[in-house]
């Protein structure tokens, strides 16, 4: 192992419940009336992935899609600048990880507007060689082009990295990449069964603990070499 990449929403700052506010918010101006549980079901897409998505059900005309994804965007860092708050675990796992020499990457869904106000507000920076966002690439996750092109940016092999994801989206993306995962599952909702496919998981990065994560990863090499 030499890099860890971190997703941000669900996994740095606790932002889920934020998103959902936004797109209900900015969806409601174009007439469409979702259910945080609506919102549920996207978790982990890019936005305009998200905002197209419910176009394409809907068909509203009032607004472009532009103007809606925007609005979202707007309404997220607002909330952020609001309320945003680090999960449990974070400054620590980050600090545990970098004194240890590793390097470390955000990988995200996110936007870069939304990178900034989340880094700036939890005050968590300094800790990154890189943050790359899907923003950039063609297709967000599970696409893992996100993943792939942070690991680029980081000088490592994508199967020397180790990712931090809560989605189902994203640990598929992370898989995709033929890296480790660790999923963290969201708990503003229900439990993804198909979570099952990360290499481990955790409550929160409270119980984030580099000694258990070697040995996982020795492990986990090992059993490849039988196969």
């Amino acid at each position: 192992m030499q890099s860890v990449i971190f997703d941000m929403d669900g996994v740095l700052i606790d932002s889920e419940p934020l998103w959902k506010i936004a797109e209900v918010e900015a969806f409601a101006k174009v007439g469409l009336d979702l259910t945080y549980t609506d919102c549920e079901e996207t978790v982990g897409l890019r936005i305009d992935e998200v905002v197209q998505l419910w176009h394409d059900k809907v068909k509203w005309t009032s607004k472009t899609v532009k103007v809606v994804e925007a609005d979202i965007v707007d309404i997220v860092i607002r909330e952020i600048n609001i309320q945003g708050k680090a999960l449990a675990g974070v400054h620590e796992s980050l600090e545990m990880i970098r004194s240890a020499g590793y390097k470390i990457g955000l990988a995200t869904s996110s936007y870069e507007r939304i990178i900034e106000a989340v880094v700036e507000k939890l005050g968590i920076g300094n800790y990154f060689e890189v943050m790359h966002s899907a923003e950039h690439e063609l297709n967000g996750k599970p696409h893992p082009a996100v993943f792939l092109n942070c690991a680029k940016k980081l000088n490592v092999n994508p199967k020397d990295c180790l990712v931090i994801e809560d989605s189902f989206n994203g640990v598929l993306a992370a898989k995709a990449a033929r890296m480790k995962v660790i999923a963290i599952p969201e708990k503003t909702h229900q439990i993804d069964p198909r979570l099952v496919i990360a290499d481990s998981s955790l409550d929160s990065l409270h119980d984030f603990n580099l000694a258990d994560v070697l040995k996982f990863w020795e492990q986990s090499l090992s059993l490849s070499s039988i196969k």
